[in-house]
């Protein structure tokens, strides 16, 4: 386990010329022009992004806002991000792609650490149940029905709303995954995906996943990375945990797992096998590898010397909106997995669940329950939680290094937000007002590898009408239940 990363603080230091921006804002007299080493500055650029005001992470991860910038990007890659208008020659061509951003805010693309993207078609299906009788009467029925045709329209709309809500990458963790790669691969996105298996299914559902996992990788030009998927200790045995946990090590994958979910599952896991889900995966092997646990609301106090133990890239992703509409008692600790040096990343879980695929609910709510959980309105603060929202997540998902901040070197997965609505005005702290006024329909433009997918509120890789329509088509075979079968049973 790697020690504790630093933890924004809810301020930052601001010079006294600074005293008329909101706080945490930098002038152009205080951010130097950054040139990365290894990029062609002789070629022309792809993008360039000015007068937004951009989001930005300093050397001690402490969020602060550039005004009045301009952000170059070259190869897919961000070249430089300035403030105020860049004096030095930048080579343009006629594909060169030039953004306006006055009045916007530029951030770091926001990465959904765990969903299950086709299930949007089961969106409002089962309402207001615990969740045994949502799984076993309508979720785990209905999914018995799904045909490749379903799995691929999910997809379709459900990154169609990722990118209109400002997600540049999301991590999921479902079936016919080969579908759901390719796209991903059309609308433009960036995705880490598993392919979901079950111990009933034998040794073949582990093996579909490892061969998913293996001819998918780095593929869609490298925006599409992969993960073993098995679904959650208490319908994976632990033969098959640490077989892959073997394979995982074998072949540099990430593992993602339901895990610890809920405090019941960890209090029946402690009744039947005398340990909770997370020493589960300790005695798999499964702590040593790179590992994403979705959800985490049953981990315990005696989890925390386990999890300081491990020796992997653990992180865990908090979907807190599917959390409170269960009534589940417990929430994500986040305090205490960060003092750990786990990134804890945000997350919806799959839209049947939460009903939206929308990170910045997730980003608000998860400020606002860690502030009710711990008693104390000065956790988590809006930078911590932008801090979640980017950096973070982009570390749970294995692409620490690649996205989750707007600089040099980095993937140019770049969204710009509209901060002149009314429920945004005025600004006295930008960090605040992104976290608790800003909306996802806020969101103006969506940028993946430096390629525009979305500008002025305009899908351009996927067509809405024509998907919804196809879908509502095949609706009623899909939610059909009186056949009585089940992929799995819910016990536990």
């Amino acid at each position: 386990m790697t020690s504790p990363e630093p933890t924004p603080d809810a301020t930052t230091n601001t010079s006294a010329g600074d005293q008329a921006h909101p706080p945490g804002t930098k002038t152009s007299a205080d951010v130097p022009i950054d040139l990365p080493t290894g990029l062609r500055t002789d070629l022309p650029a792809d993008l360039i992004i000015t007068r937004c005001t951009a989001l930005v992470h300093d050397d001690h991860e402490q969020i602060g806002f550039v005004e009045d910038a301009t952000i170059v990007v070259r190869g897919g890659r961000i070249e430089s991000v300035t403030a105020g208008p860049v004096d030095v020659d930048v080579p343009a061509a006629e594909h060169t792609v030039r953004i306006d951003a006055q009045g916007q805010v530029a951030m770091p693309g926001l990465v959904n650490c765990h969903t299950h993207a086709p299930m949007v078609t089961l969106r409002g299906i089962a309402e207001d149940l615990p969740i045994e009788e949502w799984f076993n009467d309508f979720v785990w029925p209905i999914e018995s029905n799904l045909q490749e045709k379903d799995v691929e329209l999910g997809a379709r709309l459900a990154c169609a709303e990722m990118i209109r809500g400002g997600v540049t990458c999301f991590a999921d963790h479902y079936f016919s995954m080969d579908t759901v790669a390719a796209v991903t691969a059309e609308s433009g996105m960036r995705a880490n995906l598993g392919q979901a298996f079950f111990s009933s299914q034998g040794a073949e559902g582990r093996e579909q996943s490892l061969d998913f996992a293996l001819s998918h990788r780095d593929t869609a030009d490298g925006r599409i990375t992969t993960s073993l998927a098995p679904h959650a200790p208490y319908t994976v045995e632990d033969a098959d945990l640490a077989v892959t946990a073997q394979l995982a090590k074998e072949h540099g994958l990430l593992v993602h797992i339901h895990a610890s979910e809920n405090r019941d599952q960890a209090d029946t896991s402690l009744a039947r096998h005398g340990r909770t889900p997370i020493e589960v995966l300790a005695d798999a092997g499964l702590l040593d590898t790179d590992l994403l646990i979705a959800h985490g609301t049953g981990i315990m106090e005696r989890d925390l010397p386990v999890l300081a133990r491990a020796t992997g890239r653990i992180a865990v992703a908090s979907a807190p909106r599917g959390y409170l509409k269960f009534a589940w008692p417990t929430t994500t600790p986040v305090r205490a997995l960060r003092e750990l040096g786990i990134s804890v990343g945000l997350a919806t879980d799959g839209a049947a669940s939460n009903s939206s695929l929308d990170v910045w609910e997730s980003m608000a709510l998860t400020a606002l329950v860690q502030k009710f959980t711990e008693g104390d309105p000065r956790r988590l603060t809006s930078r911590q939680a932008l801090h979640h929202a980017t950096l973070q997540s982009a570390r749970a998902v294995g692409l620490g290094e690649e996205i989750g901040s707007l600089a040099p070197g980095r993937r140019a997965d770049i969204i710009l937000v509209d901060v002149s609505g009314p429920h945004t005005q005025p600004v006295h702290d930008l960090a605040a007002t992104l976290v608790h006024s800003a909306r996802s329909g806020d969101v103006r433009t969506t940028i993946v590898d430096g390629r525009v997918i979305m500008r002025d509120r305009e899908l351009l890789t996927l067509d809405v009408p024509a998907i919804v329509r196809e879908m509502n088509e095949r609706m009623p075979a899909l939610i059909d239940r009186s056949h009585g079968k089940r992929i799995q049973d819910y016990n536990t």
